[in-house]
């Protein structure tokens, strides 16, 4: 997987892309990601990449031109075109399921919008789709893009040891991820509980599955409507809702 980014601080999405998993990753050519000065595309010796809308109003928007001809070198050094993303607040709402969608592509451009945004006519010809993080206002689009792109690289093959790293995860499966515990087994007196000592892995199995149900429910019970369970997790779902649900309870 390639995935571009088309950003006024390049060295700011290096230093976090260059880090820890996805930095490993990098340097194991599981995955590759490049970062573009928009700057180097600009036509004045200020390298200017903004400009007043038309119709005034506050603020400055980013011209069209700069990113086209960014975009247009990328597809070059591709040899095909990638799938062209927009960080912005009016796009849809990112999600796990989306990130799965998006880690089919090859090849993944990414643009941090500044300022007021971007002409319209650079999104209507180029963009492929506009995608929020959130119902919120940043600075800029690199917080964002950087959060995609980190989603989206851990999907891709050889980045984790394997598919259950992420296939466990939260969101992942619909649900929330059971609790965690490590050593020591007993912690300012709260113990681990005593199945996952057990060593028996079908119990330890079942346990995490029933405590991933019950903290959805709990947390995110608007999750549950899609999640895959059968009549029996889902009637505990619904137990943990209306607050019928006892700890000790088998199901």
């Amino acid at each position: 997987m390639r995935i571009d980014i088309i950003t006024l601080f390049p060295e700011m999405c290096e230093a976090v892309m260059g880090e820890s998993i996805i930095g490993r990753a990098q340097k194991s050519n599981a995955i590759e990601v490049n970062c573009h000065q928009l700057r180097d595309y600009a036509f004045d010796k200020h390298r200017r990449v903004d400009d007043a809308p038309y119709g005034g109003g506050m603020g400055m928007l980013m011209m069209a031109e700069p990113i086209a001809l960014c975009f247009e070198d990328i597809c070059k050094k591709i040899g095909s075109r990638p799938h062209f993303i927009y960080m912005s607040p009016q796009g849809k709402t990112l999600t796990q399921e989306r990130i799965k969608e998006l880690a089919q592509y090859e090849n993944v451009c990414l643009l941090c919008g500044h300022y007021e945004g971007v002409d319209e006519r650079l999104i209507e010809k180029y963009i492929d789709e506009e995608i929020s993080i959130g119902d919120y206002v940043l600075t800029g689009g690199e917080l964002p893009a950087l959060v995609l792109a980190d989603s989206l690289a851990r999907m891709a093959p050889g980045v984790l040891s394997n598919n259950e790293c992420f296939e466990l995860e939260s969101h992942y499966n619909g649900l929330i991820e059971y609790p965690q515990y490590t050593r020591p087994s007993v912690w300012r007196g709260i113990e681990v509980p005593e199945v996952l000592t057990s060593g028996h892995h079908k119990n330890v199995e079942e346990f995490r599955r029933r405590e991933s149900i019950i903290r959805t429910a709990k947390k995110r019970p608007d999750l549950l409507e899609n999640a895959e369970l059968t009549d029996k997790e889902r009637e505990l779902a619904e137990n943990v809702l209306l607050g019928e649900y006892k700890k000790q309870k088998n199901f």
